[in-house]
């Protein structure tokens, strides 16, 4: 006979504590493995249609529809880069002038701190020079991580379309490991569970994919009427960082700035760009995250955050950015399984996110029209008065207050 071993609330605690400590040290540990891995089954999933389309619509064999499909990708990103590098190499060959107005700079900003708080020049370039011999001082260890991160990142580079390859050929073996893992009654739940998987990872990545395009144009317009030169250079790098949650957009903002050296030393030019920055952040928050990218991934800010600041400290920039799909998946999983209902609960947003006023849309966070009702009914017996006595004792059953003649007399315990 099969007994159940009920543990108390303490030990569950405990064990699910060693059990998320002992996930987050793999996830560390292997992060080099699984980011390759994580990132080739995303783009995996986003491609497949076009893997499907050379399959039955243009009755290509499997295997040269998988072989075009990832030809396809890696063409796109060699194209990607190739325009960077050539609109950076052009951005390269303004750094005399980039010095010199950046001297031009740091020269006002010396005058402004003697003026305002009692400086000299000789003191403040005392503080440089310690600041710079430092730095000097970590130089080669700072270049040798560098170059150690970027051969890491060529080689998942690498590993991501391999990983794509293998996903897409195999999908149909795959697919079979998964329903011998599982009895067949609950192969329709499995299937379930995968199709709001691919339909999430693909919603959310598309939506990144116009995210980019959109960020990217209204940058690009907005530093060309500023007077920025290199706007569409500055445009593409503000698109791609932006895809790095709350860092990215900043560090962009950063290289603008830096940016205007090029072409003036007036500081009306570095505000200018600050304000477009702050109005396409202003535009992508409100129009384009809730209308594109949140359209099929619920998930609220609290949990966002935490699993950002999570995944950056596991791995970097690439856990910051695998975040959000990794915790859409899990979200779509814990929602179909019973037990782990209250945590897809969590992790979700039931929040109304406008109403109408004026018939104007605004923002609206406020639970008084969420889509779960929640009652709470306190168990308080309600005193019963009666002929011989006025209230009830706490032992005694709970009597409606009928006639005694009445057969349908309610007893509460």
């Amino acid at each position: 006979m099969n007994e159940t071993i009920k543990f108390p609330f303490y030990a569950k605690i405990t064990f699910i504590l060693v059990m998320l400590i002992a996930i987050f040290y793999f996830l560390y540990i292997a992060q080099g493995i699984l980011i390759p891995l994580i990132l080739g089954f995303l783009f995996a999933v986003l491609l497949r249609p076009v893997m499907l389309f050379f399959k039955k619509r243009m009755h290509f064999p499997h295997i040269l529809a998988v072989i075009l499909t990832v030809l396809l990708f890696v063409a796109f990103i060699v194209g990607i880069i190739a325009f960077l590098s050539i609109q950076i190499s052009d951005f390269t060959n303004d750094w005399d002038k980039i010095q010199h107005n950046f001297k031009i700079h740091i020269s006002h900003l010396q005058v402004y701190i003697r003026e305002h708080f009692n400086i000299s020049n000789r003191e403040q370039q005392k503080y440089i020079n310690d600041a710079t011999n430092d730095t000097m001082k970590n130089g080669k260890e700072i270049i040798g991580n560098t170059l150690m991160s970027f051969t890491d990142t060529l080689l998942n580079l690498t590993l991501i379309p391999i990983y794509m390859f293998l996903i897409l050929l195999y999908r149909t073996h795959f697919m079979k490991f998964l329903c011998k893992l599982f009895k067949p009654e609950h192969h329709d739940k499995l299937k379930e569970i995968l199709s709001q998987i691919k339909v999430a990872v693909k919603s959310y990545l598309l939506g990144l994919m116009i995210e980019l395009v959109v960020v990217s144009t209204l940058t690009a317009i907005g530093l060309m009427v500023v007077g920025v030169e290199y706007a569409i250079l500055l445009g593409i790098i503000t698109g791609i960082l932006n895809l790095i949650p709350y860092i990215g957009i900043m560090v962009a903002c950063l290289i603008s700035i830096f940016a205007t050296l090029t072409g003036s030393t007036e500081i009306s030019l570095v505000i200018g760009v600050i304000v477009v920055n702050l109005v396409v952040q202003l535009i992508d928050n409100n129009i384009l995250v809730p209308m594109i990218v949140s359209s099929k991934v619920e998930i609220n800010a609290i949990v966002s955050i935490v699993g950002i600041i999570v995944g950056g400290a596991i791995a970097g920039i690439p856990g910051m950015f695998l975040a959000i799909p990794i915790i859409a998946i899990l979200k779509v999983i814990f929602d179909r399984i019973e037990p782990l209902e209250p945590w897809g609960y969590l992790m979700g947003d039931d929040l109304p996110k406008t109403y109408e006023w004026h018939k104007i849309k605004l923002p609206l966070y406020n639970y008084e029209n969420a889509t779960d009702t929640i009652n709470i009914k306190a168990e308080v017996q309600s005193p019963i008065f009666t002929e011989t006595t006025t209230h009830q004792p706490k032992d005694e059953p709970e009597v409606n207050a009928t006639s005694s003649n009445d057969k349908n007399t309610t007893h509460e315990d």
